[in-house]
């Protein structure tokens, strides 16, 4: 695929340039913010168990942005330069080969067709139509479904067009995407290979061998290939990573407010290539070895369909009470061509008085029996959510690591103290997480579906408008039944992980003081 090196001096031209049209246009606005977001971690025993022998690991993360925004009575255009990057991952001095470390994490326009409270549009047969298109992030409600996933250091975006409606307080928004990977002119026909895989993959007897084109390997926990992925790293079983992107995506979102209660449907298919399991064979090394994995550019797709309603209603005196309560089906096929028939619902409960607020709920998500029979993949995939903000602050359940075997049903309670000038606040939370559907240990036998209790403490602290501090911290006391909902041997784990960071959010207005 064709890309072009971003040139620090182009883009300053860029926002100079625009800067004085701005100037010159009475009636555009200008923004132009930044962002330096730095999150120090101490992980033993982040989004999975660790060996009972393993040390814990530090890391620091860093994110950059430059965000810059116009807009005008027909015309929003948004721009999000991003670097994302570990302290130390690169040397202190590098060279011209290690390339551009920039990347765009958003570049969209939203043209304005029709506004009734603009004046300047002689007609305007609805409130408001516009057609936003480009690199973008795609966030509803509360980001179970769509979220930009803020929390990891990349976020997520979408190369996406959305038709936006607003009328009669309805909105009504219907979006699409379509992902390749080359703009070859001798490439045959429109296959993609839905993950970032890395150029040189070890085989199966650690020889390192170049990764062919069109194939996602599967790798081990020692970064060997091996059949049936032991697990399958590079390809997760649910969507949350973004490695597991798909070749194309509609939906249709519909929300609206009925006195101080919000309902809103929405409506998504997604569709994967189609793959064949392969090997190659690897003659380079000492060793014969074979790469496993997945060969795609195979015709034909797989069509996945999530419907669904979420209603959010808020109550009493000042409505100091609000609640939610959802559903959502998926049906038709997975990415990997199983028959699907999965669903969650969730149901939750929130009291809140000047400083204070109290939360009960529920989150269910459908899993695989291990005593059924049924060759229909029951697994419930949260599409491309913001999973951090539900099940657990230590990621155990549809991150990165894909979704469960047998689901999840994890009940929870939330304290949370915010001061009354908001710059303090702090929450407690607690998840008792269980499987949704039976599970067998190696000998067959139908295991416990309590899999852990964990406990998360967040605090922030905003030292003025554009910077804030946050701290957590994070424990888990896990059974031996994660140990099987992880695929992980039993009786090899530590079964009480802790994680902490410390977060250094910075966030400036350059042209406001």
């Amino acid at each position: 695929m064709y890309k072009k090196e971003l040139n620090p001096r182009i883009i300053a031209a860029i926002l100079l340039c625009t800067s004085c049209f701005a100037v010159k246009n009475a009636n555009a606005q200008l923004s132009l913010t930044g962002q330096i977001r730095t999150r120090g971690e101490l992980r033993d025993g982040y989004g999975t168990l660790e060996p009972k022998d393993a040390k814990a690991a530090a890391q620091i993360a860093q994110r950059t942005r430059l965000i810059f925004n116009y807009k005008s009575s027909r015309l929003i255009f948004q721009t999000s330069i991003q670097d994302v990057r570990l302290w130390g991952q690169d040397a202190s001095t590098i060279t011209p080969a290690d390339g551009s470390k920039l990347a765009v994490h958003e570049a969209w326009a939203e043209i304005i067709l029709s506004n009734k409270k603009d004046t300047s549009f002689k007609i305007s047969p609805v409130d408001y139509f516009a057609i936003k298109v480009g690199r973008q992030e795609l966030v509803y409600d509360d980001e179970r479904l769509f979220g930009a996933s803020d929390w990891l250091t990349q976020a997520r975006r979408h190369d996406a067009i959305v038709f936006k409606l607003m009328q009669q307080g309805w909105q009504i928004d219907l979006g699409g995407a379509f992902n390749q990977n080359t703009d070859a002119i001798n490439y045959n026909g429109t296959f993609y290979t839905p993950a970032n895989v890395p150029a040189t993959v070890k085989d199966s007897k650690g020889n390192l061998m170049n990764t062919p084109t069109g194939f996602i390997p599967l790798i081990n926990a020692a970064g060997i290939s091996a059949k049936n992925g032991s697990p399958a790293f590079l390809n997760p079983p649910g969507t949350n990573a973004l490695i597991a992107d798909y070749k194309s995506l509609q939906y249709l979102y519909a929300a609206k407010k009925f006195g101080s209660t919000k309902v809103s449907g929405l409506f998504v298919t997604d569709e994967f290539g189609k793959y064949i399991l392969d090997s190659v064979k690897n003659t380079a090394g000492t060793d014969v070895g074979y790469l496993y994995g997945r060969r795609y550019n195979q015709p034909g797709i797989n069509t996945r369909i999530t419907t669904g309603l979420l209603v959010n209603p808020a109550f009493g005196d000042k409505n100091q009470w609000a609640g939610t309560a959802g559903y959502y089906y998926q049906g038709g096929h997975d990415k990997d061509g199983l028959k699907l028939s999965a669903y969650t619902y969730t149901l939750s409960l929130t009291y809140k008085d000047i400083n204070w607020g109290y939360t009960g709920g529920l989150d269910v998500l459908s899993g695989n029996d291990a005593t059924s029979t049924s060759a229909v993949n029951h697994r419930f995939d949260p599409l491309y959510g913001t999973p951090h903000k539900f099940w657990g602050s230590m990621d155990y359940f549809y991150a990165a690591s894909g979704s469960p075997t047998g689901g999840l049903t994890d009940p929870y309670l939330k304290l949370k103290y915010i001061s009354t000038n908001t710059r303090f606040s702090t929450e407690l939370a607690g998840h008792y997480f269980m499987l949704a559907d039976n599970q067998k240990n190696t000998t067959g036998a139908v295991i416990d579906k309590h899999l852990g209790t964990e406990l998360d403490l967040t605090t922030a602290y905003k030292l003025n408008k554009f910077t804030s501090v946050d701290v957590g911290i994070s424990y888990m006391a896990a059974t031996r039944s994660m140990e099987y909902a992880k695929g992980i041997t039993p009786n090899t784990s530590a079964l009480n992980p802790v994680w902490a960071y410390l977060q250094l959010n910075i966030k400036p207005d350059f042209l406001n003081k």
